[in-house]
């Protein structure tokens, strides 16, 4: 989970609007391998107005209404952060009419120079299980009522013997 407060590179599946839908008369864009296909961007639940962005788009198919593609999102100045997590959708603009729909598989925060930024993996110590030792007879402490319940013995369980 990502907070867009910088740029973003994003990887994920597009789907172009149709015509008929409002989206390119012209149909889906044709990537240009010496330019990246560019416009901009929002997330619902804001909108054009109070959460715009840049995307850039590249490595999608050539006249695919439905193609992997590979992007940066950059967003606008002022515009407050945004959540970008894998399964958003990200609806591409071209001024404010919806021309396509990125939903998001894959987000890596960017830093200053465009290298991305690697968060530090915690390092938890390795433990060694022996495998000879049998499991304790009790099952382990669970901070359930529900649990503690059924393994507790109360007083009205216990019967009377004659």
């Amino acid at each position: 989970m990502v907070m867009m407060t910088g740029s973003l590179a994003v990887r994920g599946t597009v789907v172009w609007l149709t015509p008929q839908q409002g989206g390119r008369v012209s149909g889906p864009p044709d990537p240009d391998y010496d330019y990246d296909y560019t416009a901009t961007a929002y997330l619902p639940p804001r909108t054009p107005d109070d959460g715009q962005a840049g995307v850039a788009l590249r490595r999608f198919a050539p006249g695919a209404w439905r193609t992997p593609a590979e992007g940066i999102l950059v967003p606008g100045k002022g515009n407050r952060a945004q959540q970008v997590i894998p399964g958003c959708i990200v609806v591409i603009t071209e001024g404010v009419r919806p021309v396509g729909l990125l939903t998001v598989e894959e987000v890596t925060a960017l830093a200053d120079d465009g290298t991305p930024v690697v968060a530090a993996v915690p390092d938890y110590p390795v433990v060694q299980y022996d495998t000879d030792v049998p499991p304790p007879a009790e099952p382990p402490y669970r901070h359930s009522t529900a649990a503690a319940r059924w393994t507790s013995t109360h007083g009205s369980d216990l019967q009377l013997a004659e």
